[in-house]
């Protein structure tokens, strides 16, 4: 998988307590929103559910019990692998292998969840910031594509 390019600007202010969420930076489009939640509900085995984890209005992204192959580590709970926040937010959740969770995070397109620090969840859940243009939408559906395989191939440690 190629390198991330660097996100420009400063990172989004964001809640650190519960609920994480982004409190700025959001996309002025609507449509971006829209194509995100449509290419991530379009992905190989994944349909829409309420998420488990997250809070309420939060998109969850279930993947079927049959193409489940990632390691626990690629879910939050049962086949959630990701969820979508809700207005006026727009980030997503979502789990990477900790490689490119961290390529993320030191490249301004993400932040771990602030249960990390404390080991109540693991390296790999990340806070990918909401896209705020085209270009953007471009790597933040790389990396939901980054979490799909991770959750569904088993040799997926690195992707």
């Amino acid at each position: 998988m190629p390198p991330l390019p660097r996100r420009r600007g400063p990172r989004p202010t964001t809640h650190t307590g519960l609920p994480h969420s982004q409190l700025d930076q959001q996309p002025d489009d609507p449509a971006l929103v829209g194509d995100l939640a449509s290419h991530a509900f379009g992905l190989p085995a994944v349909s829409e559910g309420r998420s488990a984890v997250s809070v309420p209005g939060a998109r969850a992204l279930l993947l079927d019990a049959s193409s489940r192959q990632g390691p626990p580590e690629a879910f939050f709970a049962g086949g959630e692998f990701a969820h979508l926040h809700p207005a006026p937010d727009h980030s997503l959740h979502l789990c990477l292998p900790v490689a490119r969770a961290e390529e993320a995070c030191a490249a301004g397109w993400a932040e771990h969840h602030p249960l990390v620090a404390t080991g109540q969840v693991p390296p790999t859940v990340v806070m990918v910031y909401a896209p705020r243009d085209a270009e953007e939408l471009d790597v933040v559906k790389g990396l939901v594509d980054a979490a799909h395989r991770f959750a569904s191939t088993a040799a997926s440690m690195t992707s």
